[in-house]
């Protein structure tokens, strides 16, 4: 069986909560993948039940743009208290990635190549709240590299963590680690993806994948 590149996750619950309202989505498709943070307003299980209703419908539609996925979102969860979600999607052909924020999840690009000036790019979030508030949607396309990382952060990870970053960090899930137990605030849950962008070029098509 073909193993999955590596990417890196450290993630922890707020303190005395024995559930987490963060996750994540690293979801091939059909000549790309989709890599999302989703933090549900709040901590625990109220916080959790809307991020699973938002992890479960970005993996069903993985290979949808961005806007459309946040609209999408958007109407899952109303019922809920609703919540902040940063995405990339990547694709394969064009060696790009289409990254989208609404809340207050932090995206950052470390660009591996020493002569781009711009050797960390920041994700630009909108205010506003998935499930009740949805701002205009703008989505950013940018180039990636061999080398290149993406990290997304969640609000209970200070965001000095930025410099700690470099393309010579090493493997992902050290550097997850290392910026969750130096940087998280411990004012909320918690939750650090570190993705390669070229294994974004690499990742297997699913065998339930499909086509924009």
């Amino acid at each position: 069986m073909e193993m999955l590149p590596e990417w890196g996750l450290a993630t922890m619950p707020h303190p005395g909560e024995s559930e987490s309202g963060d996750w994540y989505v690293v979801k091939p498709f059909r000549d790309g993948v989709l890599v999302a943070v989703v933090d549900g307003l709040g901590h625990g299980h109220d916080a959790a039940i809307a991020t699973r209703l938002a992890t479960a419908t970005l993996e069903q539609y993985a290979y949808e743009p961005p806007e459309h996925l946040f609209l999408r979102c958007n109407d899952v969860l109303r019922p809920t208290r609703g919540a902040a979600i940063s995405m990339a999607s990547f694709d394969r052909q064009r060696r790009t990635m289409t990254w989208l924020g609404v809340g207050n999840v932090s995206g950052t690009l470390v660009r591996a190549d020493p002569a781009n000036d711009a050797r960390i790019d920041h994700l630009i979030f909108r205010g506003g709240v998935v499930g009740s508030n949805l701002p205009q949607l703008r989505p950013a396309v940018m180039a990636v590299a061999p080398g290149d990382i993406l990290v997304f952060a969640t609000d209970g990870v200070r965001l000095d963590f930025t410099e700690c970053l470099s393309p010579d960090n090493g493997p992902p899930q050290p550097l997850a680690d290392q910026i969750l137990q130096d940087y998280a605030n411990c004012t909320d849950d918690a939750l650090v993806l570190v993705f390669p962008c070229y294994n974004a070029m690499e990742l297997p098509d699913s065998s339930d994948q499909q086509s924009a």
